[in-house]
């Protein structure tokens, strides 16, 4: 019966996921098979995913994140060190306001609220959240409201000003070297256990990225993992997140669409100042700016990049250091709020 269950949650993520990707949705198979989950969840399926595939998903979706550190995004971070500092100060900033919000209007409490105020890492916040034991539903609802808004509204925005052309495409594939392939899921798998025995916070995720971030950024390794697994760990990992809308009644849902736009708003404010003050003081296009300040999922924001003629190593290693900065920041943070509190998560 159990197995019957996972297969009904595979079977409508598996849906999902590819009917948004067909239709060119951005981001299509994690939000397409999380909204599907969810939908299915909330109608009254028995939605459910086994701890040992979420396991295995978290150790895939490390390694693929882990990809993004290439040589010519590290060497991008050095070349502009201005407008570098300015991000991660948006970021941090961003993070801030947003979980003030959060608590404040919405009611949430601070671990809560600073896994919804992460800008732009919907599966690492997806994980850790999942590990810490918090309301998915809220957060996933939250995080995914954000990346739509973005991936939807972007495009649309940057060519009605005339700042810049083109259609989304989806990326190219690689063809993947057995050999690399194995180097790299060895060395990523052997340090997502390692952290994981040492009871590291994401472990899972944190321990995979490093091996997978370590090997790509010195050039020791370039292969990716094949696309067939890469969309499974995104499928899987929205089914994971929308499993937790089972048995949400509408009226949550509407409450936490309102936490979902709400602190849309306010991240895109913050992000918005930013993005003036750097196209004020230093010479780069509004559009490359405005990509590379997103709060929107790394991977998605690099295909939006490179669809609409825009700078990738610029957006790139912005959103490298984002990423890397909102992860780790969000890491700590999170696991110094777990130890101090003890009560009951919203």
């Amino acid at each position: 019966m159990a197995f019957l269950r996972f297969a009904e949650t595979l079977i409508i993520a598996l849906i999902g996921g590819v009917g948004f990707t067909l239709v060119g949705f951005p981001a299509g198979l994690i939000s397409g098979s999380m909204l599907a989950v969810a939908a299915a969840g909330v109608a009254g399926r028995p939605v459910v995913v086994p701890h040992v595939v979420a396991r295995i998903c978290f150790v895939l979706i490390g390694i693929l994140v882990g990809a993004a550190v290439t040589p010519g995004t590290l060497r991008g971070i050095a070349q502009w060190p201005l407008s570098v500092v300015l991000l991660v100060i948006a970021a941090l900033c961003m993070i801030a306001a947003t979980a003030f919000y959060l608590r404040r209007v919405h009611g949430w409490d601070r671990l809560s609220a600073l896994m919804g105020a992460s800008p732009g890492s919907l599966a690492q916040v997806m994980v850790m959240s999942a590990e810490y034991g918090l309301d998915l539903r809220a957060i996933a609802v939250v995080q995914t409201m954000r990346v739509l808004l973005l991936t939807l509204g972007l495009p649309g925005g940057l060519a009605l000003f005339g700042l810049t052309t083109g259609r989304v495409a989806p990326p190219g594939i690689s063809v993947p070297d057995p050999a690399e392939i194995a180097i790299l899921v060895t060395v990523s798998t052997a340090c997502a256990l390692a952290l994981m025995r040492v009871r590291f916070p994401g472990g899972l995720l944190f321990g995979s990225m490093a091996g997978s971030g370590v090997l790509h950024g010195t050039g020791l390794v370039h292969a990716i993992l094949p696309w067939w697994t890469t969309a499974a760990g995104m499928i899987t990992l929205g089914a994971v997140a929308g499993a937790r809308f089972a048995h949400t009644s509408p009226r949550v849902l509407l409450g936490y669409m309102g936490a979902a736009l709400g602190s849309f708003a306010v991240a895109i404010a913050v992000a918005s100042c930013f993005v003036l003050i750097v196209v004020s003081v230093l010479p780069f296009r509004i559009a490359d700016v405005v990509v590379a300040f997103s709060p929107g999922a790394q991977d998605t924001m690099m295909v939006l990049a490179l669809a609409l003629h825009l700078d990738p190593i610029y957006v790139g290693a912005h959103h490298l250091t984002r990423f890397l900065v909102v992860s780790f920041s969000v890491m700590l943070m999170a696991r110094r709020m777990a130890r101090d509190s003890s009560g009951p998560r919203t």
